[in-house]
């Protein structure tokens, strides 16, 4: 191989792994003010709900609560150690709740409670579900302090395929004043205009 060619093909391998390296970084585009937007939370207490709805009136997204086939407890105390116990066997609970066109949706909100620090187990169950490839897949998450904990990961876990946008925390005892934080947020996000 002569100098010539030699320098030809180490700076098209170069300029090729440069390029590479280019597509793989750069984020994925944000989806458009026309995306069809899907709002779907699982509330306990009635703070996700909150959210929910707010999220709802600022984007005009369509809204889905899930629920279980068998409800939760409604003591406190009851419930802290059912999840413990669901969370630590990856129990996915039955869900009532049945989407019949998410296919027809771009960007997913996915609204839980922070229960020991991750999603609770109805949305784990949501997430495994459905098919969210190709979806954008909107967080957002309440919580007493412990904010997103690992639910994004696990998200991403459990919705490979999606492309996952940053989520907000909201605490519990916030959620009626939090209108401005969630208007704030889904303009940073690129959901709404600015």
């Amino acid at each position: 191989m002569n100098r010539k060619t030699f320098l030809l093909s180490t700076v098209s391998a170069s300029a090729f792994v440069l390029l590479r390296g280019y597509a793989q970084t750069q984020p994925n585009p944000k989806p458009s003010n026309s995306s069809k937007m899907l709002i779907v939370y699982f509330s306990h207490s009635g703070n996700t709900r909150v959210i929910a709805e707010q999220i709802k009136a600022t984007t005009g997204a369509d809204i889905c609560e899930i629920q279980t086939v068998t409800p939760y407890p409604s003591d406190y105390q009851t419930v802290v150690k059912q999840a413990r116990k669901e969370i630590d066997a990856k129990y996915k609970p039955e869900l009532k709740t049945k989407i019949e066109n998410i296919g027809s949706y771009d960007v997913i909100f996915v609204g839980s409670p922070n229960w020991w620090a991750t999603i609770a187990p109805p949305i784990a169950t949501f997430l495994s579900s459905y098919d969210l490839s190709g979806k954008t897949v909107v967080p957002f998450i309440t919580h007493e302090g412990s904010r997103m904990g690992r639910s994004v990961s696990d998200i991403k876990e459990l919705a490979a395929k999606s492309t996952i946008l940053n989520g907000l925390p909201v605490r519990g005892g916030s959620v009626k004043s939090a209108q401005n934080d969630v208007s704030a947020w889904l303009r940073q996000i690129g959901l709404v205009k600015q």
